[in-house]
């Protein structure tokens, strides 16, 4: 696997490059495993947990969101760990190719023990493995492209963006059926059987794709020069506003399935499983990727020129705008009424138009401010603000329990708390985005542009 053996810069070139495909079918796979198995973590942890004498033991619906949100904080802390064998020992391929192995172990523990124990460890193994390619995947679909046609960075990362939600859709709808009708076994064994054939299609790819060699010591070099100290300092500020985003967002997953779960879910003579809400959102990503690129986007231009830190920015307003809705949505549920299950939809349309200006954009925007040498660790940094983001959220669940694990913040507090703190988090950030100056840095390019 030594990299000698393989193409280490991008080829001149205007057309797509050929190793694209294979990185994005890997992504599109390794998506369906990993929101596969979130989709029905928290219904699992609260209603099929066992001891290990067999009998059930399921967690309180705080402890299991805890649970929850400490798991997603710990799969976007490791990318630290992920982007430094990355950069600076093994490469991006070999990081990901080994990690990835260690991501199928974990899936194949959570498949074949339904304890706390068992949750535990395969939980880790996931985090270690999802987490530690996380940045290098990333990374790698931006290393394909050079001087001639890194004009195509912005659409390919949302087609990238868009292999993720494709295999999130279809998972999301399928592993809370297995869940119910054959039990944790096959829901968590399936995802793990997808994550199996996203390793072997990455593999199958290694003659196509460019290898960008690690950096050895010349990536501690660059990591703490000047330069790279001043760029990891200033896009790690806008890492903090990003932060608030990510601890609303994730919470889709987790606050937003409990509440499905108090609706009425029947759709057209068909009853939803809670857990199957969520499939929403990669629906309407498939949908906002190419309106807004080809649509709102270029008509927004028109009169107001749409940088990446504006994106970001009005992404944080939709965010909060999104738990505004589920606040109502929850007044309504506490006075006695089960509002249909359409109203959360609202909720969806407008939190997913914010993912699409943070998240999309923001990993455009940290692959073009890293230096070459860093894109892996500043792909981490990204990802590390999604780490943060449900430590708050768990750290929030944990600490406001009472003794018999009720949340003194309740009800519609809840959500209005989070749309107030994403509220003002925006505010704040416009001062900060108006004076950042950054530069640009692709592939194959001597010097960085001003951005």
């Amino acid at each position: 696997m030594a990299n000698s053996k393989y193409m280490t810069a991008p080829l001149p070139s205007t057309k797509m490059p050929a190793g694209v495909p294979y990185i994005v079918g890997n992504e599109m796979a390794e998506r369906f495993s990993y929101y596969g198995m979130r989709a029905i973590l928290v219904v699992f942890m609260t209603q099929y947990l066992r001891n290990p004498g067999g009998s059930l033991e399921v967690m309180s619906k705080p402890d299991a969101m805890a649970w929850y949100h400490l798991f997603v904080s710990a799969v976007y802390f490791f990318p630290v760990m992920g982007a430094l064998l990355s950069d600076g020992l093994l490469g991006k391929y070999r990081t990901i190719f080994w990690l990835s192995i260690v991501y199928c172990l974990g899936h194949g523990v959570l498949a074949m023990d339904d304890t706390r124990t068992g949750l535990a460890a395969g939980l880790l193994l996931i985090a270690l493995g999802s987490g530690g390619i996380k940045p290098c995947v990333s990374a790698n679909v931006g290393d394909q492209f050079g001087a001639q046609n890194k004009h195509m960075l912005e659409k390919v990362y949302g087609w990238f963006y868009f292999s993720i939600n494709f295999g999130s859709f279809f998972s999301t709808m399928l592993t809370p059926v297995l869940l119910e009708d054959y039990g944790p076994g096959w829901a968590f064994g399936v995802p793990g059987i997808f994550m199996l054939l996203a390793t072997i299609v990455f593999w199958m790819g290694r003659n196509k794709f460019v290898h960008i060699p690690p950096g050895g010591l010349g990536f501690l070099r660059d990591a703490f020069s000047r330069e790279g100290l001043a760029v990891m300092g200033r896009i790690a500020l806008i890492y903090v506003f990003v932060a608030m985003f990510w601890s609303l967002y994730e919470q889709t997953g987790s606050a937003w399935v409990l509440q499905a779960a108090k609706m009425d879910l029947n759709v057209f003579g068909w009853e939803l499983k809670a857990s199957q809400t969520h499939s929403a959102n990669p629906i309407l990503i498939l949908l906002f990727i190419p309106l807004f690129s080809y649509g709102i986007y270029p008509a927004i231009n028109r009169f107001f020129p749409l940088t990446p830190l504006r994106k970001i920015g009005i992404g944080f307003l939709l965010t909060s705008a999104a738990f505004c809705v589920t606040a109502i949505i929850e007044t309504w549920i506490v006075a006695g009424d089960k509002p249909h299950i359409g109203w959360q939809m609202i909720a969806y349309i407008i939190m997913t138009a914010g993912e699409v200006m943070v998240s999309i954009t923001g990993l455009e925007f940290s692959y073009t401010q890293a230096p070459n040498k860093m894109k892996s660790v500043v792909m981490a940094l990204f990802l590390l603000s999604n780490s943060a983001g449900n430590l708050f959220t768990a750290m929030v669940n944990y600490f406001l329990q009472d003794e018999e694990g009720n949340l003194r913040l309740s009800g519609p507090d809840y959500y209005w708390f989070f749309a107030g703190l994403m509220a003002a988090t925006a505010v704040v950030y416009v001062f900060v985005a108006m004076n950042y100056r950054g530069h640009t840095y692709i592939q194959g390019d001597a010097t960085g542009e001003v951005a």
